[in-house]
Protein backbone atom coordinates (compact mmCIF):
# COMPACT_ATOMS: atom_id res chain seq x y z
CA UNK A 1 0.00 0.00 0.00
CA UNK A 2 1.39 3.38 -0.99
CA UNK A 3 2.51 5.88 1.64
CA UNK A 4 0.03 8.77 1.51
CA UNK A 5 2.18 11.10 3.68
CA UNK A 6 -0.71 11.82 6.02
CA UNK A 7 1.25 13.54 8.79
CA UNK A 8 0.26 17.11 7.85
CA UNK A 9 -3.45 16.51 7.21
CA UNK A 10 -5.77 18.85 9.08
CA UNK A 11 -8.92 17.55 7.41
CA UNK A 12 -11.06 14.44 7.51
CA UNK A 13 -12.26 12.29 4.64
CA UNK A 14 -16.04 11.91 4.84
CA UNK A 15 -17.31 8.91 2.88
CA UNK A 16 -20.98 8.50 1.94
CA UNK A 17 -22.46 5.52 0.15
CA UNK A 18 -25.33 6.30 -2.21
CA UNK A 19 -28.91 5.67 -1.11
CA UNK A 20 -30.82 2.48 -1.67
CA UNK A 21 -31.49 1.19 -5.19
CA UNK A 22 -33.62 -1.78 -6.17
CA UNK A 23 -30.45 -3.78 -6.83
CA UNK A 24 -28.77 -2.83 -3.56
CA UNK A 25 -31.99 -3.75 -1.74
CA UNK A 26 -31.97 -7.21 -3.30
CA UNK A 27 -28.21 -7.77 -3.02
CA UNK A 28 -27.38 -7.58 -6.72
CA UNK A 29 -23.86 -6.55 -7.67
CA UNK A 30 -24.20 -3.12 -9.25
CA UNK A 31 -21.09 -1.83 -10.97
CA UNK A 32 -21.48 -0.29 -14.43
CA UNK A 33 -25.30 -0.40 -14.41
CA UNK A 34 -26.91 2.97 -13.73
CA UNK A 35 -29.71 1.92 -11.40
CA UNK A 36 -31.70 4.86 -9.92
CA UNK A 37 -32.52 5.38 -6.26
CA UNK A 38 -35.71 3.88 -4.88
CA UNK A 39 -38.18 6.16 -3.10
CA UNK A 40 -36.64 5.03 0.18
CA UNK A 41 -33.19 5.74 -1.26
CA UNK A 42 -34.29 9.29 -2.03
CA UNK A 43 -35.55 9.70 1.55
CA UNK A 44 -32.21 8.42 2.82
CA UNK A 45 -30.38 10.93 0.63
CA UNK A 46 -32.49 13.84 1.88
CA UNK A 47 -31.95 12.73 5.47
CA UNK A 48 -28.17 13.06 4.97
CA UNK A 49 -28.68 16.82 5.07
CA UNK A 50 -29.00 16.58 8.86
CA UNK A 51 -25.57 14.92 9.08
CA UNK A 52 -23.74 17.06 6.53
CA UNK A 53 -25.25 20.56 6.70
CA UNK A 54 -23.00 21.82 9.51
CA UNK A 55 -19.82 20.71 7.77
CA UNK A 56 -17.68 22.77 5.41
CA UNK A 57 -15.89 20.90 2.65
CA UNK A 58 -12.78 21.93 0.78
CA UNK A 59 -13.94 19.73 -2.07
CA UNK A 60 -16.72 17.28 -2.92
CA UNK A 61 -16.20 14.39 -5.34
CA UNK A 62 -18.93 12.04 -6.56
CA UNK A 63 -19.04 8.87 -8.63
CA UNK A 64 -20.26 9.23 -12.23
CA UNK A 65 -23.19 6.89 -11.53
CA UNK A 66 -26.60 8.55 -11.10
CA UNK A 67 -27.24 6.84 -7.77
CA UNK A 68 -24.24 8.69 -6.32
CA UNK A 69 -24.55 12.19 -7.77
CA UNK A 70 -28.31 12.13 -7.18
CA UNK A 71 -27.66 11.24 -3.53
CA UNK A 72 -25.38 14.28 -3.28
CA UNK A 73 -27.99 16.55 -4.87
CA UNK A 74 -30.78 15.36 -2.58
CA UNK A 75 -28.49 15.85 0.42
CA UNK A 76 -28.20 19.52 -0.53
CA UNK A 77 -24.73 19.29 -2.11
CA UNK A 78 -24.67 21.29 -5.34
CA UNK A 79 -20.97 22.12 -5.80
CA UNK A 80 -19.34 18.81 -6.64
CA UNK A 81 -16.98 17.27 -9.18
CA UNK A 82 -17.64 13.96 -10.92
CA UNK A 83 -14.59 11.69 -10.67
CA UNK A 84 -14.50 8.59 -12.87
CA UNK A 85 -12.15 6.88 -10.42
CA UNK A 86 -14.99 6.79 -7.85
CA UNK A 87 -17.10 4.40 -9.91
CA UNK A 88 -18.05 1.12 -8.28
CA UNK A 89 -16.07 -2.07 -8.86
CA UNK A 90 -16.51 -3.43 -12.38
CA UNK A 91 -18.07 -6.83 -11.72
CA UNK A 92 -17.78 -8.04 -15.32
CA UNK A 93 -19.87 -11.16 -15.92
CA UNK A 94 -21.17 -11.02 -12.32
CA UNK A 95 -22.97 -7.71 -12.90
CA UNK A 96 -26.54 -7.92 -11.64
CA UNK A 97 -26.04 -11.24 -9.84
CA UNK A 98 -26.43 -11.90 -6.13
CA UNK A 99 -23.70 -13.59 -4.12
CA UNK A 100 -25.77 -16.79 -3.93
CA UNK A 101 -26.16 -16.82 -7.72
CA UNK A 102 -22.42 -16.33 -8.20
CA UNK A 103 -21.68 -19.14 -5.77
CA UNK A 104 -23.64 -21.62 -7.85
CA UNK A 105 -20.74 -21.18 -10.33
CA UNK A 106 -17.91 -20.65 -7.81
CA UNK A 107 -18.85 -21.86 -4.30
CA UNK A 108 -15.92 -20.12 -2.55
CA UNK A 109 -16.08 -16.82 -4.39
CA UNK A 110 -15.88 -13.43 -2.70
CA UNK A 111 -15.02 -10.07 -4.27
CA UNK A 112 -12.00 -9.89 -1.94
CA UNK A 113 -10.44 -13.17 -3.01
CA UNK A 114 -11.36 -13.55 -6.67
CA UNK A 115 -11.54 -11.43 -9.81
CA UNK A 116 -14.94 -11.46 -11.55
CA UNK A 117 -14.65 -12.73 -15.15
CA UNK A 118 -14.19 -9.73 -17.43
CA UNK A 119 -14.16 -7.34 -14.44
CA UNK A 120 -11.63 -5.56 -12.26
CA UNK A 121 -9.14 -7.15 -9.89
CA UNK A 122 -8.84 -5.87 -6.32
CA UNK A 123 -5.43 -4.42 -7.24
CA UNK A 124 -6.98 -2.39 -10.07
CA UNK A 125 -9.68 -1.02 -7.78
CA UNK A 126 -7.10 -0.28 -5.08
CA UNK A 127 -5.00 1.66 -7.61
CA UNK A 128 -8.03 3.85 -8.39
CA UNK A 129 -8.55 4.53 -4.70
CA UNK A 130 -4.95 5.55 -4.20
CA UNK A 131 -5.15 7.91 -7.18
CA UNK A 132 -8.16 9.60 -5.56
CA UNK A 133 -6.29 10.08 -2.28
CA UNK A 134 -3.26 11.53 -4.02
CA UNK A 135 -5.43 14.05 -5.87
CA UNK A 136 -7.22 15.04 -2.66
CA UNK A 137 -4.08 15.49 -0.57
CA UNK A 138 -3.84 19.30 -1.04
CA UNK A 139 -7.44 19.82 0.10
CA UNK A 140 -7.06 17.38 3.02
CA UNK A 141 -4.16 19.44 4.32
CA UNK A 142 -6.58 22.36 4.68
CA UNK A 143 -9.86 20.78 5.78
CA UNK A 144 -12.57 18.18 5.24
CA UNK A 145 -13.35 16.47 1.93
CA UNK A 146 -16.59 14.67 1.03
CA UNK A 147 -16.74 11.65 -1.28
CA UNK A 148 -20.07 10.15 -2.40
CA UNK A 149 -19.51 6.74 -3.93
CA UNK A 150 -20.38 3.06 -3.51
CA UNK A 151 -20.27 0.21 -1.04
CA UNK A 152 -17.33 -1.85 -2.24
CA UNK A 153 -15.33 1.06 -3.61
CA UNK A 154 -15.91 3.09 -0.44
CA UNK A 155 -14.49 0.26 1.62
CA UNK A 156 -11.44 0.03 -0.65
CA UNK A 157 -10.95 3.79 -0.35
CA UNK A 158 -11.05 3.52 3.45
CA UNK A 159 -8.46 0.75 3.40
CA UNK A 160 -6.23 2.83 1.13
CA UNK A 161 -6.50 5.66 3.68
CA UNK A 162 -5.53 3.28 6.49
CA UNK A 163 -2.67 1.88 4.37
CA UNK A 164 -3.80 -1.72 4.90
CA UNK A 165 -3.87 -4.50 2.28
CA UNK A 166 -7.03 -4.19 0.20
CA UNK A 167 -8.27 -7.59 1.36
CA UNK A 168 -8.77 -6.04 4.83
CA UNK A 169 -11.81 -4.22 3.40
CA UNK A 170 -13.72 -7.48 3.86
CA UNK A 171 -13.89 -6.59 7.58
CA UNK A 172 -15.80 -3.37 6.89
CA UNK A 173 -19.50 -2.97 6.09
CA UNK A 174 -21.23 0.02 4.53
CA UNK A 175 -25.01 0.41 4.45
CA UNK A 176 -26.77 2.52 1.78
CA UNK A 177 -26.58 6.24 2.65
CA UNK A 178 -24.22 5.54 5.55
CA UNK A 179 -21.70 8.19 6.61
CA UNK A 180 -18.14 7.19 7.49
CA UNK A 181 -15.41 9.50 8.78
CA UNK A 182 -11.67 8.92 8.36
CA UNK A 183 -9.02 11.06 10.00
CA UNK A 184 -5.60 11.10 11.63
CA UNK A 185 -4.48 10.59 15.20
CA UNK A 186 -1.07 12.26 15.55
CA UNK A 187 -0.12 11.21 12.05
CA UNK A 188 -1.71 7.74 12.19
CA UNK A 189 -4.59 7.28 9.72
CA UNK A 190 -7.66 6.12 11.67
CA UNK A 191 -11.40 5.46 11.43
CA UNK A 192 -13.18 8.12 13.48
CA UNK A 193 -16.74 6.93 12.76
CA UNK A 194 -17.97 4.09 10.59
CA UNK A 195 -21.34 3.19 9.07
CA UNK A 196 -23.21 5.90 10.98
CA UNK A 197 -26.98 5.15 10.80
CA UNK A 198 -29.08 7.12 8.37
CA UNK A 199 -31.95 9.07 10.02
CA UNK A 200 -34.41 7.86 7.36
CA UNK A 201 -33.81 4.26 8.41
CA UNK A 202 -34.50 5.13 12.05
CA UNK A 203 -37.82 6.72 11.14
CA UNK A 204 -38.82 3.78 8.96
CA UNK A 205 -38.15 1.31 11.80
CA UNK A 206 -40.33 3.31 14.19
CA UNK A 207 -43.32 3.53 11.82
Amino acid sequence: MADNDSGDRDGRLILVRHGETEWSRTGRHTGRSDIPLTEHGERQARALTRQLERLTFQRVLVSPRERSWRTAELAGITDFTVDEDLAEWDYGAYEGLTRDEIRTQDPQWTIWTGTPPGGESKDQVSARAERVLRRLEPELRRGDVLVVSHGHFGRVLAIAWLQFPVSAAAALHMEPAAVCVLGDDRGQPVILNWNMPNPANERAESE
